[in-house]
């Protein structure tokens, strides 16, 4: 599937960079009087909506950017996704995670091996075990029910599972389902995240997932000893077996850390980490939160999209669409950012999980042959719900620098509020913005329609936008499980498109690899400076500098027995 050729190098990339001078010539308020136009450019999918009118597109943009997808053989990719290729070549591995939440009765092949057997091995290993926990058959080490969980991972061991775990927390099934219980999710090996986590809690209620592939993450593994301490310090060693368990590959490492292996959930090395959320990753705390049956639908809503991805011509394929889009953005117009701008304060954790996806999959500086790419990649993501982010960033994405923007809007609340007297209810009043935002991007306000409203003259320049800022809007029905899942595998599969067409690996991470290494030689070098006296050598003058600010100054800080784990 690989090739030499790089896209730009295509005619068809050609006749898109060619095309952005027709494009600079026409404004989006022009655009937008297209009625035809505009129909074209709205996607109805199993309940979701999409509108990308306010792009700045026609046409001939379209069919040019079709043309661009059949250049870099978006279609045989996609296949070859599907039929477990090992697309992800620098690592020899296929890329499966549309197994992960695939009908009992489908058919995805690694190696010749159908691998949705396995998967659903996990998953009904997940639905007994979250059943016997919520329900008290399986109890902690004094015989209380475990009622509290904490899962600890970092990453798309951490960033997924939240994302899922914020949106359910209002729903009113998940709440009936998540009554009495609480989860919360250890990620950052700063001891500030271990206090704020075990808060509150009693270890003879607690659960403990630890989230670790190869059971050698760094900052998880250390994050999971110390609860191990909190655990054994209360209830004895032998606590450990009752109060933890392990999502994890290696069972040697994890029976030598103290979990029975039969309380490991596997995965597989065709799962990266960042699209795990549908594997024993997410799935199992979610469970054990919401009960299997909720996540069931969580994941037939992204196995929906996954057919949908698969299956939909181009023109009507909502990921790819999406993709197409950003690759003009992004390489055409040279817009480098992307805001994510989800009206729904239940996706709060959407934006920092996608902005993991998708620059951990696509910020890459070479294809995916190692040849040196003459174009950027990846996109810069930020975002936060509406109408917070209206009082915070808004203002530059409307009279500042040109960020295309996803607006992602409810047609149902998960809590409705309407107050009597209230000209509208509260979500209403949240959907106005919804519907308002976009189209004073679009059209901005000009300085003749200013005058018209008697504005002071001085003030016209600062009052004046000048819209033909694009952006989109999906519209979801509900905010249900499975609506949760569509949303993820639609931006899931966007990113993968990108990737596609800029001819990348958007499968792999070396570049989290050289951080990880030299903060291992700094590790080395503060246990031989504090336990051995050991003088700082092998660095430069200006990390030599702060290392010995930094020795000299916590040298107070006591070193043994020094704890933040509460005495039961």
């Amino acid at each position: 599937m690989a090739s030499s050729s790089l896209i730009y190098e295509t005619g068809a990339w050609k006749d898109l960079k060619a095309h952005v001078e027709d494009i600079e010539k026409i404004h989006l308020r022009d655009l937008m009087s297209d009625t035809v136009r505009c129909k074209s450019m709205i996607i109805d999918f199993d309940g979701v909506l999409l509108d990308y009118s306010r792009q700045r597109a026609n046409f001939d943009t379209l069919n040019k950017l079709h043309n661009l997808a059949k250049a870099a053989h978006l279609k045989e990719k996609i296949n070859g996704m599907f039929n477990g290729e090992r697309i992800n070549s620098t690592e020899n591995r296929s890329v499966l995670h549309i197994a992960l939440r695939a009908p009992r009765d489908s058919v995805i092949n690694s190696d010749g091996k159908n691998v949705v057997p396995d998967v659903w091995q996990v998953l009904d290993k997940i639905r007994d075990f979250s059943e016997r926990v919520r329900s008290g058959a399986w109890v902690g080490a004094t015989g209380k029910v475990l009622k509290d969980v904490i899962a600890i991972g970092i990453g798309g061991s951490f960033l997924g599972p939240l994302f899922v775990h914020t949106a359910l927390q209002k729903d009113p099934e998940a709440i009936e389902f998540a009554r009495g219980r609480q989860l919360r999710f250890l990620a950052n090996v700063d001891p500030i995240d271990v206090a704020r986590n075990i808060a509150g809690l009693n270890p003879e209620t607690t659960l403990v997932v630890v989230v670790s592939k190869t059971f050698t993450t760094a900052e998880t593994m250390l994050n999971a000893r110390t609860l191990r301490e909190w655990i054994s310090a209360a209830l004895g060693p032998q606590a450990v077996a009752k109060h933890m368990v392990a999502v994890s590959t290696n069972l040697t490492l994890v029976e030598k850390f103290g979990i029975d292996p039969n309380n490991a959930f596997a995965f597989w090395d065709w799962v990266g980490g960042r699209y795990s959320v549908c594997s024993a990753v997410g799935v199992l705390p979610l469970s054990l939160q919401y009960g299997f049956s909720v996540v069931e639908k969580f994941l037939k809503g992204a196995s929906s999209i996954d057919q949908h991805f698969y299956s939909a011509p181009f023109e009507k394929n909502l990921p790819v669409l999406l993709g197409l889009l950003s690759i003009w953005n992004v390489s055409f117009l040279g817009y480098p950012a992307r805001a994510i701008l989800p009206y729904s304060q239940a996706l709060e954790k959407f934006a920092p999980h996608i902005q993991q996806v998708s620059m951990e999959s696509n910020g890459k500086g070479v294809s995916i042959d190692g040849v040196p790419l003459p174009y950027e990649t990846g996109e810069i993501d930020f975002g936060e719900p509406g109408t917070n982010g209206q009082h915070s960033f808004y203002q530059l994405i409307h009279q500042g620098r040109v960020i295309p923007c996803d607006f992602i809007g409810v047609v149902k609340s998960q809590q409705p509020v309407y107050l009597k007297g209230e000209m509208v209810s509260n979500h209403d009043e949240l959907m106005s913005n919804f519907f308002a935002q976009p189209d004073a991007l679009a059209y901005g306000k000009t300085a003749e329609q200013l005058l018209k409203e008697n504005v002071p003259q001085p003030l016209i320049p600062h009052k004046t936008f000048s819209g033909n800022r694009p952006s989109l809007s999906l519209l979801l029905p509900t905010l249900n499980a499975y609506n949760i899942g569509q949303l993820l595998a639609i931006y899931e599969h966007r990113i993968a498109v990108e990737g596609f067409l800029w001819g990348i690996n958007s499968f792999d991470q070396w570049g989290v690899e050289l951080g990880k290494s030299l903060a291992t030689q700094v590790r080395k070098q503060l246990h031989a400076s504090r336990k051995k006296g050991e003088p700082i050598e092998g660095f430069n003058f200006s990390t030599t500098t702060m290392l010995t600010r930094y020795l000299e100054e916590s040298a107070d800080v006591p070193k043994e027995d020094c704890t933040i784990l509460p005495k039961i």
